[in-house]
């Protein structure tokens, strides 16, 4: 049986426990931008403030696939990180087209989980200012396990602004 010195005791571990995991846990802020989000997560520890932005592709009510911008310091050049369902042909990679008129970032596959598959690519500065201007919509490429091609529309509405926040955090 319990007492009530020791119910106490429990009672301070446990917020104890809680308010050093909330303090723990990162501040996280997010912005629209039509169809980009910029996202940012504040930790205390030495880590800083990591930021991105992402576009999520919905088909059928389904997140189909994301892709999400960032880079690991502002010394380093910003990668493109794109999941994509599994039940992919892996040696394909995934393409990012913007328009049929301009060349398109081909992302390779790092790794796959029970749920989703990622492929990643370095930008360019040049690839980046391009992104910048891209209005139109775009599409994902890659080729499923069968090795039949799979198309996702891919919306830029918002890109520039969203790309012009990342910056300045």
């Amino acid at each position: 049986m319990m007492t009530a010195q020791s119910a106490l005791f429990v009672a301070g571990v446990v917020v104890i426990g809680l308010s050093s995991a909330y303090a723990q846990a990162p501040q996280r802020t997010t912005a629209a931008y039509d169809d980009w989000t910029v996202s940012c997560a504040t930790a205390e520890s030495a880590s800083g403030k990591s930021c991105e932005i992402f576009s999520i592709q919905i088909i059928e009510n389904q997140p189909a696939s994301q892709i999400t911008i960032k880079r690991g310091a502002k010394s380093e050049p910003y990668r493109v990180f794109i999941q994509v369902p599994t039940n992919v042909w892996l040696q394909s990679g995934v393409k990012l087209i913007p328009t049929d008129k301009q060349a398109s970032i081909v992302a390779t596959f790092r790794w796959c989980v029970a749920a989703r598959c990622l492929a990643d690519a370095d930008l360019t500065e040049g690839m980046v200012s391009k992104m910048r201007t891209w209005s139109e919509p775009g599409r994902l490429e890659y080729k499923d396990a069968a090795q039949e091609d799979v198309s996702r529309p891919i919306s830029f509405k918002g890109f520039a602004p969203a790309f012009d926040a990342l910056q300045k955090q």
